[in-house]
């Protein structure tokens, strides 16, 4: 078997497209995850989606265990913490290099998250805290160091999401 053939262990760090079939019942456990996984309770997955407290222990264990949950991660306020200069650095990676770049650019002290971007140009959008002017310049240097080009800094005032909306719970009575 070829080492591209080789399944990926789900929690890994490698990527897999393979999807992973999703029904009503896992689409009810998933919004209610997506909403609020810290105060949600089994049972009130269990009776939005429908299903017993058994079926929705089972199935958030099916969704770890495949990858599509990968975790649960808090939503932290850096200013009320007493880290106000939270930025965003729009960089340039070589895209032959980009994923690995964006995995070693994770261990500059201050970087809390990275999205990569499929275009050529701009295609890492770096966020970070730093806790002074100080440290933005050491930020700044860094990155520049690791071989990404920064293009800009800004700061970011507030940052909203939601959950998924395919995932809500619709009224199943009329299908």
């Amino acid at each position: 078997m070829a080492d591209e053939d080789v399944p990926v262990a789900a929690g890994s760090d490698e990527e897999t497209t393979e999807a992973v079939e999703i029904d009503s019942v896992d689409e009810g456990v998933l919004f209610a995850l997506q909403r609020d996984a810290r105060n949600v309770t089994i049972d009130e997955i269990a009776t939005e989606a429908d299903v017993s407290p058994s079926t929705v222990r089972n199935r958030i264990d099916k969704l770890e265990n495949t990858g599509v949950l990968k975790g649960y991660e808090p939503k932290i306020d850096y200013e009320k913490a007493g880290f106000p200069l939270r930025l965003l650095f729009v960089c340039t990676s070589d895209p032959s290099t980009r994923s690995s770049a964006a995995k070693d650019v994770l261990d500059v002290v201050g970087v809390v998250d990275i999205t990569e971007m499929i275009t050529s140009e701009h295609n890492l959008y770096i966020e970070t805290i730093a806790t002074s002017t100080s440290d933005l310049i050491r930020l700044t240097k860094e990155l520049n160091e690791s071989g990404l080009t920064v293009h800009s800094s800004e700061i970011i005032t507030k940052k909203y999401s939601q959950p998924w909306g395919h995932f809500e719970q619709k009224d199943r009575s009329s299908e």
